[in-house]
């Protein structure tokens, strides 16, 4: 098994042609078939039901899937890792949730880059949760999240501590002088779980139980399309309300007899790595 045939049986495994497979792989239909049967004889496995016009993937296959876009993106990883020594003095995989990269994070970066440019920086966005298995599965060095980790080798520190503000369309003019919880309850309100962590958890609780929130989104940067135009409410971290009640596009609504706690935004890194990491944390964070 090589990594050859491992991206083989992905693209076949996405395209569910042999004919498309072996186009996009720039070989003969008789090499992608050769190199899938000698998976499978290795294995001991059927990957794929065959029928006249395409294949798909059995139950061992779609196991079998998740196992083979590990290897190939751990290899091809650490390939360009590899190939990128000799260019740089240190190599940072830094991941972030997408609205704390675009609430506090860019401008840090882009200083950094500035006045380290002998430094390789990769940036990846992603959930929260899936930011932490990279970062404990080593394909990341230091990732800023909605979520702690609480591990004895880890450095999970407090980034940001932000109140969360109720916002909506710049146009709607219901609530001027403020939203009561019993209001808020009866209006569309849109719903970002913030990664499922005690925060969304908490403004979920403010609902009656098994609310049926129309409109339910796991990034808060994706939402704002769907305030715009619309008298529909939802809460936001503030730096990034500031930002959009700035531009005139949205406006906070005052909350009149309840609150809502402080969100929390976390930096997690090996605290072996704490020397590579020392300048960008120390200077710039």
């Amino acid at each position: 098994m090589d990594i050859e045939t491992l991206q083989t049986f992905l693209i076949l495994a996405s395209t569910k042609s042999y004919t498309k497979t072996a186009g996009q792989m720039f070989v003969a239909q008789s090499t992608i078939t050769k190199r899938i049967k000698e998976l499978e004889k290795e294995l001991q496995l059927s990957l794929f039901e065959r029928t006249n016009r395409s294949v798909k993937l059995t139950i061992e296959g779609e196991q079998f899937k998740t196992y083979a876009e590990q290897v190939v993106e751990l290899t091809e990883e650490s390939l360009s890792h590899i190939a990128s020594i000799r260019h740089f003095d240190r190599h940072i995989r830094i991941g972030s949730a997408d609205s704390i990269y675009e609430g506090h994070l860019t401008p840090s970066i882009l200083k950094y880059r500035e006045e380290h440019p002998t430094d390789s920086l990769r940036i990846s966005i992603g959930l929260s949760n899936n930011l932490l298995e990279q970062v404990q599965g080593n394909l990341l060095d230091l990732v800023f999240t909605y979520l702690p980790l609480k591990k004895a080798n880890y450095s999970c520190e407090v980034y940001k501590q932000e109140r969360l503000v109720l916002v909506t369309d710049v146009k709607n003019k219901k609530y001027k002088k403020g939203i009561k919880h019993q209001d808020l309850i009866n209006e569309k309100y849109l719903m970002c779980n913030f990664a499922l962590h005690d925060v969304g958890e908490y403004i979920k609780n403010l609902f009656p139980k098994y609310h049926q929130f129309e409109f339910v989104i796991d990034d808060c940067m994706k939402i704002v399309p769907y305030l715009i135009n619309h008298d529909n409410y939802t809460f936001l971290p503030e730096d990034m309300a500031e930002t959009h009640i700035k531009e005139g596009i949205l406006r906070e609504v005052k909350l009149i007899d309840f609150k809502t706690p402080v969100i929390n935004s976390y930096m997690v890194y090996r605290k072996d790595k704490r020397k590579m990491l020392d300048d960008l944390i120390t200077q710039y964070l």
